[in-house]
């Protein structure tokens, strides 16, 4: 019973208790004719939040002594990373295993021991990989820092700026897609969009030192390639033209339909690039508001042109 002098029981719904069997009968109906939209005596779904969870361990040991357990010592370092390690295996390994039932549509699972040792070999050489991530991602807050006056120091970039932490989350789902994990890059990809408003689709392709200013409502196709020191801000759409459809209508998947950015590309905010087979030349750069479906030499400049801003003075009638 509540104590608290100020709360009152809320009132019975007659209305739902009439209809109650009703309304469960109907939700029932509804579970067996839209079968797809549940899972009902299937197996496990992976947690997004667990999965969140590994990010944030991952975060840990890709820049150790700025999150989680900052006072890292010489002689305590190597168990904080053992047990990281230890922590984020363990989880990613159920996980994984979760995405891999998920993804085969396992009813039930003829060797659930060996699908959990896959899981484990995956998880595995993921973890091996971070030194490679921990080079790139050293290299995108180079690119932050000098591509970014308002920036004090590197350190900035790594704890304040939504358009890291995208790339970041980025770096680590694109290495788990490449170890053919399915649905788990997704979901973290889907995190960062929702937490930074930058949508980063796993499976694009994206060189060194990346940079992305502003970081709000940039949007990189699965099929976008990115070479080596670019540059966007704000707003850009990196995206398809067109979906081709096969002879019963459905998209055909696999196709290359986001453009590729060469070497040495700055993107201006809220430019549109489209199209597979739009590349934008090395060195060019892409002026605010522009629309293109169409490649552009390397070095060119492209800008919108409008009608010219007109200026009135508000203190003379």
């Amino acid at each position: 019973m509540d104590t608290n002098p100020g709360y009152k029981t809320p009132a019975v719904n007659d209305s739902l208790n009439r209809n109650l069997e009703q309304l469960t009968n109907d939700i029932l109906a509804s579970y067996t004719t839209l079968d797809a939209t549940g899972r009902i005596g299937e197996t496990f779904l992976p947690s997004r939040s667990r999965i969140v969870e590994v990010l944030n361990d991952m975060r840990q040991l890709l820049f150790p002594g700025f999150f989680g357990h900052k006072e890292l010592t010489p002689e305590n370092i190597r168990y904080h990373v053992g047990n990281l390690l230890i922590h984020a295996g363990s989880e990613l390994t159920r996980q994984i295993s979760y995405c891999m039932c998920a993804d085969r549509q396992c009813e039930t699972c003829g060797d659930p021991e060996a699908c959990h040792t896959e899981a484990g070999n995956i998880a595995s050489a993921f973890l091996g990989r971070i030194p490679i991530m921990r080079r790139a991602l050293s290299l995108d807050m180079q690119a932050a820092f000098d591509g970014d006056p308002a920036a004090r120091s590197t350190d900035e970039i790594i704890y304040c700026y939504p358009g890291f932490y995208a790339v970041m989350v980025y770096r680590i789902a694109h290495e788990l897609l490449d170890l053919d994990v399915p649905l788990m890059p997704r979901m973290m990809s889907e995190h960062a969009h929702s937490s930074t408003g930058t949508d980063i689709h796993p499976g694009a392709d994206i060189g060194e030192s990346f940079f992305i200013d502003h970081a709000t409502g940039v949007v990189i196709g699965e099929t976008t390639r990115i070479g080596d020191n670019v540059k966007i801000y704000q707003g850009v759409t990196l995206g398809a033209k067109s979906f081709p459809k096969d002879e019963r209508g459905r998209v055909i998947k696999g196709l290359k339909r986001h453009p590729t950015i060469e070497d040495n590309v700055t993107i201006y905010p809220n430019a549109t690039i489209l199209g597979g087979q739009t590349v934008i030349g090395a060195g060019a750069t892409i002026g605010g508001n522009s629309y293109i479906t169409e490649s552009v030499k390397p070095g060119h400049l492209v800008v919108h042109e409008d009608r010219k801003l007109k200026m009135f003075d508000k203190t003379k009638d």
